[in-house]
């Protein structure tokens, strides 16, 4: 791997597949002993977790889900 100007490196892909890292998902470069080792992030979950998460509780209500299937299909 080469570390380009920006000081990113690309994890190669079959790793990211084995390590189960998706776009998005957070890391933490940890220095030990002269060695470093990227690992992922505790406690914010996968992509979909943290959109969902950061969404609950936004929806402006006021509408049944029949109403939103009708708006949503049309006549």
């Amino acid at each position: 791997m080469r570390l380009n100007s920006k000081g990113q490196v690309t994890i190669p892909a079959d790793i990211r597949e084995k390590c189960g890292l998706r776009p998005g998902d957070e890391v933490d470069v940890i220095e030990e002993g002269g060695v470093l080792r990227i690992v992922r992030r505790e406690g914010h979950g996968t992509r979909g977790q943290r959109v969902a998460r950061r969404m609950r509780g936004s929806a402006a209500g006021g509408m049944s889900t029949d109403e939103i299937m009708e708006l949503l299909r049309g006549e």
